[in-house]
This record gives structure tokens, sequence and C-alpha cells, in this order.
């Protein structure tokens, strides 16, 4: 399963951002427990958002309750993450994964997602 991330940028605090994780050819990724997590330089990575999809339970950081929202788009077949009210705070690389229907994963580590994408950069300054 490859996954890409995309629709990172540079943008002023305050300021919204949108991130997308696509799956390659022949994946589904309705069938796939999706998550996105973020690295900052110097720290650990952690979990940002995940969606279940036995459940379809939501799973989100503290630090970003009420400020982003993890969505499917099923016409598109992306898992999305809607980023408001950006501050320094939320500078990293941002990563999505993937987790087989029915594994088991951390969500606020990652551990046990079997697949990952390669990252995109979100960097919130004025």
């Amino acid at each position: 399963v490859q996954l890409q991330a995309c629709g990172g940028g540079l943008v002023q605090p305050g300021g919204s951002l949108r991130l997308s994780c696509a799956a390659g050819p022949g994946t589904v990724l309705d069938y796939y427990g999706i998550g996105w997590f973020r690295q900052a330089p110097g720290k650990e990575r952690e979990g940002v958002a995940c969606l279940r999809t036995t459940d379809g339970d939501i799973y989100y950081a503290d630090s970003v309750k009420g400020r982003f929202t993890i969505s499917r788009d099923n016409v598109k077949d992306t898992v999305d993450l809607q980023m408001n009210s950006l501050d320094s705070e939320d500078t990293a690389v941002y990563y999505c994964a993937a987790a087989g229907y029915y594994n088991s994963y951390d969500p606020k580590s990652g551990r046990g997602m079997d697949y990952w994408g390669k990252g995109t950069l979100v960097t919130v300054s004025s």
C-alpha cells in the first residue's frame, strides 16, 4: 500500500491548511484505518487524528481537539485533515499511515500502523 500525503506548506499563525492522504493505484482507503501523525524537530512522533474503520471511532490528540478535523472523501478516496487556528506548535512534518481493517494500533504513537507515507511539511510562522 502506497500512501501519499500532500497539502503542507507555510501558513501564518491563525491560518488553516488542509492535508490530504491518498493511496496508490489498486488500493481503496475505505478498507483501512487511517491516521495522521506528526513529528516536530527534536520531538517524538505523535498521533494527531485517527479514523478507525471498524466502528468509525475518531481519535484526536488533546492539543488539536476543536481545531483539526479528520474525514474521508469517498469520491476522491482520500482521508483529509482540516487544520484550523494553526499556531507555531503545529509546525512539523505530517505523515499519514494506514492499518489493516481489523488491525489494532496505538493512535497516540502510531505503533501498529502497517503502512506509512512520506511526510508533508507544515510550517506555521509569521
